[in-house]
């Protein structure tokens, strides 16, 4: 949706939650019911693997803390790269918020941070220049409260549908949700990212081979960097 119709502006929010609901929910949905089936496979309980979802509300950092407690790595690992791999919601608030006005800006905003994911993150970047300044707050809050909210429920089921799930297709609904975040951003022809994307995606099998645990947050630092550089030492495209 690029614009409001004039019903909806009415009801922002309620607009932001019937446009979850579709294409969003249910990309998340299946990612999540993966993600139950695999805190399942890993060994953790029902309470714990729900509780990432609840509380983390981000696949990535979800699959790397199931994936280090099934490595035995220590707290201090798992919480550091846990926390690191949620760094890149600085960037997605700190390009999202200046486009939300002054007067919405208010202690609430901290709450309605949570909300933020790859999935809601791209709807906005994408359709807020189509929806009214006064209207962005309450939209983005029902449609990242209805993805948030379905998304839970969602891990329960995985979770208690383990044993039903193949493994292959357990590996295939997690990374529905990486792929709607790209297919979302078809468009951007940013060098940078581009690099980052063939960097990470070409060591991430030889790490994992040397350091499983790690090979997450050490693909995503070396290509990104890597890739900063490389594009900066290959000049502005003309």
């Amino acid at each position: 949706m690029s614009h409001l119709d004039p019903h909806a502006a009415r009801n922002p929010w309620w607009a932001g939650c019937r446009d979850a609901f579709g294409v969003p929910a249910a990309v998340l949905v299946a990612g999540m019911i993966g993600f139950g089936a695999l805190g399942h496979a890993s060994g953790l309980s029902l309470g714990i693997t729900t509780a990432t979802t609840f509380f983390i509300y981000a696949l990535p950092g979800q699959v790397v803390f199931v994936e280090m407690v099934a490595l035995g790595a220590s707290g201090f690992a798992i919480a550091l790269a846990a926390a690191l791999t949620a760094a890149r919601f600085l960037p997605m608030t700190l390009t999202l918020i200046p486009q939300i006005p002054k007067e919405d800006r208010r202690p609430r905003l901290y709450a309605a941070a949570h909300f933020i994911s790859m999935t809601s993150w791209a709807v906005m970047m994408r359709d807020f220049a189509g929806i009214s300044p006064r209207d962005r707050m309450a939209y983005f809050t029902g449609f990242g409260m209805t993805c948030w909210a379905v998304s839970v429920p969602a891990t329960m089921l995985g979770y208690l549908l383990a044993g039903y799930v193949p493994t292959p297709i357990t590996i295939g609904l997690v990374m529905l949700n990486p792929l709607f975040f790209l297919l979302s951003f078809v468009e951007v022809q940013a060098r940078a990212s581009r690099l980052a994307v063939l960097i990470g995606g070409l060591s991430g099998p030889i790490v994992y081979g040397w350091a499983p645990g790690w090979s997450i947050l050490l693909c995503g630092l070396a290509g990104g960097t890597a890739a900063f550089f490389l594009d900066a030492a290959l000049g502005r495209k003309p």
